[in-house]
C-alpha cells in the first residue's frame, strides 16, 4: 500500500498515513493536486487529504478537488494535532522575528501568535516544509509551527510545545483510491448534490434522509464556479449506500436534485481498541 500525501517527511498527513496503516509506504507530494495526480497515474495506490479540523474548520480546496476528480473515498482517519514552535538549535524566543507555517497551522495557533510582539507571520505550503526551509536555507531569526517529529527530522529545537488554541485539536482525513473498494465495512457515505433555486428546495432534499432516520453528520455548501450565488451541497450520511434505506433515500433525492454524485461509501473512523492513543506528533 503506497499512500500519497501533501507535504514532506514529518507532516501531519504523513502521520495520518501511518495511523491508517503502519506498514504503508508514504509518498510525499508538494500539493494536493499532485496527490490526486499520483493516484490517477498509479504512482500510489491511495491518496490522503485533510478535509476538516476542529479549530480551523473545513479545508474547502480538497472538497473542490474531490469533485474535479473521479477518485473514490474509501476510508477516513482522525488524528490529534500537537503544534510546536520549532527553531534552529540554540535560538531563544526573544530572537524570533518571523514564524512560518501552513495557513491552517497558523489559524490553529492564533492566540499564541498574538502573544508575540513584533513578529512577522508568514504562510507557507506546509508545516513540516516550513521547518525544512528554515533549516536548509539557514533563514535568520525564523521559527516554524510544526510537529515534534519535524523538529527531530530536521535537527531543530522545540521552544514551545502544544501551542494550538485548544487541546482538543483534531484533523479528519479522507483516503481516496482509483477503485471504490472501502478499507473496511462501510457505514458512512459522502455525497454532493445541487437543488433547484426555489423556496423549500433544500428542506425537501434533506427530508429524504430524515424520513428514513439517516443521520447527516456533516453538511457543507460550496459555490458553483461560473454560477454566481448558486451552491453545491456536500453531505456525510451515517449509513452505507448499499443499505436499503440509504439507496432508497438517494434514489428519492435523484428524482428532484438537478445533480447528485456519491463520492464514496466507507468505514467511519473508530479509535483503536484499548482507549485513546497519545496525540500524534509527526507534523502538516
Amino acid at each position: 500500500m503506497r499512500i500519497a500525501y501533501q507535504g514532506v517527511t514529518g507532516a501531519y498527513s504523513e502521520a495520518a498515513v501511518l495511523r491508517i496503516n503502519p506498514t504503508a509506504a508514504p509518498l510525499p507530494r508538494p500539493s494536493f493536486e499532485e496527490v490526486f495526480a499520483s493516484v490517477e497515474k498509479n504512482e500510489a495506490t491511495h491518496g490522503i487529504l485533510p478535509v476538516e479540523n476542529t479549530i480551523g474548520g473545513t479545508i474547502h480546496r480538497n472538497y473542490d478537488l474531490l469533485l474535479e476528480h473521479e477518485l473514490s473515498i474509501v476510508a477516513e482517519v482522525k488524528i490529534p494535532i500537537v503544534h510546536n514552535l520549532v527553531v534552529p538549535e540554540g535560538m531563544k524566543l526573544e530572537q524570533v522575528q518571523r514564524v512560518y507555517s501552513h495557513p491552517q497551522g497558523l489559524a490553529q495557533c492564533e492566540r499564541f501568535l498574538r502573544s508575540l510582539t513584533g513578529v512577522e507571520i508568514v504562510a507557507t505550503y506546509d508545516t513540516a516544509g516550513s521547518a525544512k526551509m528554515i533549516k536548509e536555507e539557514t533563514l535568520p531569526n525564523s521559527a516554524a509551527i510544526a510537529s515534534a517529529r519535524a523538529a527531530e527530522v530536521f535537527g531543530m529545537d522545540i521552544l514551545k510545545s502544544g501551542i494550538q488554541d485548544f487541546a482538543d485539536n483534531i484533523t479528519r482525513f479522507l483516503i481516496v483510491s482509483r477503485e471504490a473498494v472501502p478499507l473496511g465495512i462501510p457505514d458512512k457515505t459522502t455525497i454532493v448534490f445541487t437543488v433547484s433555486n426555489e423556496a423549500g428546495a433544500l428542506f425537501k432534499a434533506l427530508s429524504v434522509f430524515a424520513l428514513r432516520e439517516i443521520d447527516l453528520t456533516k453538511l457543507e455548501s460550496r459555490p458553483i464556479p461560473d454560477r454566481p450565488f448558486e451552491y453545491l451541497f456536500y453531505a456525510d450520511l451515517a449509513a452505507n449506500r448499499e443499505e436499503l434505506r440509504c439507496s432508497r433515500a438517494l434514489m428519492h433525492l435523484a428524482e428532484f436534485a438537478p445533480s447528485l454524485r456519491t463520492l464514496g461509501s466507507y468505514p467511519s473512523w473508530k479509535e483503536p481498541v484499548g482507549g485513546e492513543e497519545e496525540p500524534v506528533q509527526p507534523g502538516g
